[in-house]
């Protein structure tokens, strides 16, 4: 199978018949690629899972353009959600929600719960009202690699997998949707994302984060995308390095030297602060430390890089938490399997 390309928006309707016959289609959204189908239909939701090479365990967040979608694919809505979904939809934001029975438990990866997002992206607002569907839409990649953030990666991942792919630009957040779980009895994060916990905190007053999330155990059954298995992985080995500038760069300048004398390619993931410190042939900065929404647009397409380059290991600097570095940190160390030398 050959996968079309889409690059103009008066073709969406191609794109659009695609999904209404049970076809997968990547598409852009704010955060990253994802790649489509009708969340209603189970044999095209098994696609999702055969073409990522993606856990069946491992739930899919239902797209929505309106809030009217919203009423048939959930068993009510609670006033926290009635919050959440004022300040912040459309936007980067899912909210778990307990399902209706209309959503397939394979969407649901098994769970009583259903995870919902009503994205900003225009392109795929466009194409849920052009097929009246709630799309399933994971990220647009082979399962464990790191996210696409522009259809060329998509194409690299996919190409002969899915159906076509809609070429709308570079996503601008750059990491996945935050996630929040509306199901339990304080409203908990279960992914970080562009919207912060201060964010929400403002929003709802008592919000607390998912225990999980500051652990490296896998035997938990995921409640959302994410929280269970490897992600965001290169080909190459990510180490992080935590500590004061100095003793950081001191560090991963001895690593490289010690790489260099065994042959070994090895890269730097850093800032525009620390960039001329490292002795190293690879470096690629993701911005300033003073824009960490920069940051995070650019880590998932850096990671990427390394493997363009063939890089064998990369030595990363640890990134302000504050904010969105809390999604930034999230995926470092899940590109990085928690390896984390501190210095």
């Amino acid at each position: 199978m050959n996968t079309l390309m889409i690059d103009e928006q008066e073709k969406l309707h191609i794109a659009a018949d695609i999904l209404k016959n049970g076809g997968l289609v990547a598409v852009p959204t704010e955060t990253v690629y994802g790649l489509a189908a009708n969340a209603l239909d189970e044999h095209a939701v098994s696609n999702i899972y055969k073409a990522k090479g993606r856990p069946s365990d491992n739930p899919l967040i239902l797209h929505i353009a309106d809030l009217e979608m919203l009423k048939p694919l959930v068993a009510h809505i609670p006033d926290s959600a009635t919050l959440l979904m004022k300040h912040f939809w459309p936007g980067p934001l899912t909210l778990i929600f307990e399902s209706s029975s209309l959503v397939p438990l394979s969407v649901r990866g098994g769970l009583s719960t259903v995870a919902i997002r009503f994205p900003s992206h225009p392109t795929i607002q466009s194409l849920i009202k052009m097929t009246g569907l709630p799309l399933a839409a994971p990220s647009a990649n082979l399962s464990g690699k790191p996210s696409p953030t522009n259809a060329k990666r998509v194409f690299e991942d996919l190409n002969g997998k899915i159906d076509a792919i809609v070429d709308g630009g570079l996503s601008t957040v750059g990491v996945e949707s935050t996630i929040v779980d509306l199901t339990s009895e304080v409203p908990t994060i279960l992914r970080p994302g562009g919207i912060t916990e201060a964010m929400l905190h403002e929003v709802l007053g008592d919000i607390i984060m998912d225990p999980a999330l500051l652990s490296v155990e896998s035997n938990v059954k995921p409640k959302a995308p994410g929280m269970k298995y490897t992600h965001y992985s290169p080909n190459a080995d990510v180490i992080i390095y935590k500590g004061e500038d100095d003793k950081v760069v001191l560090a991963i300048n001895e690593q490289l030297s010690e790489d260099n004398l065994h042959n070994i390619c090895s890269g730097v993931l850093c800032d525009d602060e620390t960039k001329a410190l490292f002795n190293a042939e690879y470096i690629i900065s993701l911005g300033s430390r003073n824009h960490p929404d920069d940051i995070a647009m650019n880590l998932f397409e850096a990671l990427r890089s390394f493997d363009d380059l063939h890089v064998q290991k990369v030595y990363s600097l640890s990134f302000s938490t504050e904010g969105v570095g809390s999604a930034i940190m999230n995926r470092l160390e899940k590109s990085a399997g928690h390896h984390i030398n501190y210095v």
